[in-house]
């Protein structure tokens, strides 16, 4: 009876969109799973319900937010044409929009520094940078003499947009704020595959 009603009150869903901004704000290691229940009004053991540990909880809030990240690129890609330039860009402007739009998550995915958390998410950002660097190298291959560029440019493009929205992360902007500079710099990168 004590486990259904602490189910009814606290759901799965609110523990990792809270936990995900303490993640963010505190850091994995300052956490307990005590300090993450204290912070959200809740007795520990309310979480343990849901979550075995703090590894488990983080892991589900990483695979959750590269699942949406994931679909999200998936279903740009499927509205387009592969290999063509504007789809490149789609796919640049979503991922930018995807981290200013969501920055605790981006934090989570992209820029934990810690060994330990990386072996979370690295799969997972693998399969970020692989459904990119497909739609990058399709766009490349349209232009002749671009071979050379074929390993290089996905991932210099990525790191482009990375540091695009890491900075305006930092200074807490948003995508509308931002928006025309990220069309202007998705389109100052992609000249990189015209030339």
């Amino acid at each position: 009876m004590a486990r259904k009603a602490v189910a009814q009150e606290l759901s799965r869903e609110r523990i990792l969109e809270e936990a995900r901004q303490l993640f963010a704000e505190h850091g994995y290691h300052t956490l307990t799973m005590r300090s993450i229940a204290k912070a959200m009004g809740y007795s520990h053991g309310a979480l343990y319900y849901h979550f075995k540990e703090k590894a488990e909880l983080f892991y589900a809030l990483v695979n959750k937010d590269f699942h949406t990240l994931l679909e999200r690129q998936k279903e740009m890609i499927s509205r387009s044409r592969m290999g063509k330039k504007g789809q490149l860009e789609k796919l640049m402007l979503e991922f930018i929009r995807f981290g200013l739009e969501n920055p605790y998550h981006y934090e989570i995915m992209f820029m934990i520094n810690d060994a330990e958390l990386q072996l979370y998410s690295r799969t997972l950002q693998a399969q970020c940078l692989d459904l990119f660097s497909t739609v990058v190298r399709s766009a490349l291959s349209l232009q002749p003499g671009n071979e050379q560029k074929m390993y290089t440019m996905p991932w210099s493009l990525f790191m482009s947009m990375h540091g695009f929205i890491s900075y305006n992360i930092r200074y807490r902007q948003s995508y509308e704020d931002v928006k025309r500079l990220a069309e202007l710099h998705v389109d100052f990168l992609c000249e990189g595959i015209r030339a």
